[in-house]
């Protein structure tokens, strides 16, 4: 194998590798803002919740999708404040990345 392949494979395995690391973050940080909103919904079936949260991801790319989902659910309860949403979902992927990177 000529040094130009071994090279190209070595970044499409390195991109493998960050792109799967990339899922696990937001997965983890969806899981956690699952966690958080289904406290303050006061939901009873938390596990049930955090799962709709997490599948709320695989909609669209990105993080409108996830965002959605929480918000129409805190405007059934009328709590909702988006920019609050958006907070948590910063904070808490900030929190993620440390235990990753």
């Amino acid at each position: 194998m000529s040094s130009f392949e071994d090279r190209k494979k070595s970044f499409e395995n390195k991109f493998a590798r960050d792109e799967e690391v990339r899922f696990k973050i937001f997965a983890r940080r969806n899981k956690l803002l699952g966690e958080w909103a289904a406290t303050k919904l006061n939901i009873e079936d938390k596990q049930k919740y955090i799962e709709d949260v997490i599948k709320s991801d695989f909609v669209e790319a990105g993080d409108d999708d996830v965002f959605r989902k929480v918000k129409a659910d805190f405007d059934n309860k009328n709590i909702s404040n988006d920019q609050e949403i958006r907070t948590k979902m910063d904070e808490l992927l900030e929190v993620v990345k440390k235990d990753f990177l």
